[in-house]
């Protein structure tokens, strides 16, 4: 994978609907190259689909959060399986520091964090457990 795959990896990560026009403008190559790279990402796994993000409405009613998980000993792989078991969490990031894990959730109110919260305290091998809701997002602009 060379420098233009990788610009064009972090276009379509923010944007996957972006043009193949405009990838080529923005990366200073024809169109030809730019839909014969991504056809060729897509061949080799490395864009294993293209999909949308929904906007702040559609999630109005929902709650969104970080979970950072201290876990006991040498449990951090048999956590994240039990972490990933839960319809909620979507995403269970390993990390350097105070916290071993951090899930990623989405839970439909507040009383379903809870009972997602009650869930994952209850795993054997999760020591102690923080919460971060999250407010707002912002991204940042494609192009």
């Amino acid at each position: 994978m060379d420098e233009l795959d990788q610009q064009l990896l972090r276009y379509l990560t923010r944007d996957s609907r972006l043009p193949v026009a405009s990838l080529a403008s923005a990366t200073g190559v024809s169109r030809a190259t730019v839909k014969s790279r991504i056809d060729r990402l897509v061949e080799t796994g490395m864009i294993k689909a293209f999909t949308i993000e929904t906007g702040a409405g559609f999630r109005a009613a929902t709650v969104r959060a970080f979970v950072q998980v201290e876990v006991t000993g040498r449990m951090a792989d048999r956590v994240t399986q039990q972490l990933l078991r839960i319809a909620e969490v979507e995403t269970v990031h390993s990390t350097n520091g105070r916290w071993d894990l951090i899930a990623e959730l989405e839970a439909s109110d507040l009383r379903s964090f809870d009972e997602v919260l009650r869930q994952i305290r209850l795993i054997d091998g999760v020591n102690l457990t923080e919460s971060n809701i999250l407010l707002s997002s912002r991204r940042s602009a494609v192009l």
